[in-house]
């Protein structure tokens, strides 16, 4: 709920790691989510995989594809939120998922099972704004996170950081997910061109792939996501939840 995101960003910068539900397995993933919640993560982004992901570069891609072809689904994907939640992870779960399998599932019954299952917002890469009525109008209290991007225009990044609930997730770079060298030297200024227009937190994703850069974009942001990175060095791991908790804890120190 909305109350949990508020309190998440009391101590920024945060460490939003993004990890999808069903990669290596079922049950890892639980674990593994359960491990950065608890080791210094403030928000997770938990995935629903999906077939095309559009936005995702190849190491998530190849983790949502595993998670697909060992059976994940939407349905299996809330319970395994609410098994998180039954757990005692208090931390806002953010579900990041693609349009399709939610309009599949039925998008009432989509929003009234994540709110039960104790989701926190949505968000839905390739649903831009305007075409997000439909959505926006079920949602109530549980926000539908926006996205802007280097190349969005002035007045529509106007329009998506004036109507924006929870905080928006700024894309650092354009082009897809994945992890880069270096962070854009144009960053603080795409932050403060977004901040002249909102009161909610502005987070940044795409490209961050170590504690050093995380600091660097914790100096100008007000949170900071790990998406590539995270997948890639739990999921490539003997043992992931270890893994998991190290890496939270790394980052989390970078940010402190």
């Amino acid at each position: 709920m909305m109350n949990r995101i508020v309190n998440a960003f009391k101590n920024k910068p945060i460490f939003m790691p993004y990890f999808p539900l069903g990669y290596p397995d079922l049950a890892t993933s639980i674990d593994v989510i359960e491990a950065l919640a608890q080791n210094g993560a403030d928000l997770i982004e938990v995935g629903l995989s999906f077939s095309d992901p559009l936005a995702d570069g190849p190491v998530i891609q190849k983790a949502t594809q595993v998670a697909l072809e060992k059976g994940i689904t939407v349905k299996k994907s809330l319970v395994a939120v609410a098994e998180l939640r039954r757990r005692g992870v208090a931390i806002p779960l953010i579900l990041m998922g693609y349009y399709n399998p939610v309009l599949a599932y039925g998008l009432e019954r989509f929003v009234c099972d994540a709110a039960e299952a104790g989701a926190d917002g949505f968000i839905i890469p390739d649903l831009p704004r305007e075409e997000a009525d439909e959505f926006q109008s079920i949602v109530h209290d549980l926000p539908l996170i926006q996205m802007l991007a280097p190349t969005t225009p002035n007045e529509r990044m106007e329009m998506i950081a004036r109507n924006a609930r929870g905080f928006l997730y700024l894309v650092s770079v354009t082009g897809v997910t994945g992890e880069r060298k270096a962070l854009s030297k144009n960053l603080g200024d795409l932050i403060a061109r977004v901040r002249e227009h909102t009161s909610v937190p502005v987070c940044v994703g795409f490209g961050i792939s170590t504690p050093q850069q995380a600091k660097q974009v914790g100096a100008l942001a007000d949170g900071v996501i790990v998406g590539s990175a995270c997948v890639k060095t739990i999921g490539g791991s003997e043992n992931p939840v270890e893994t998991a908790k190290q890496f939270a804890a790394e980052f989390r120190s970078a940010l402190t």
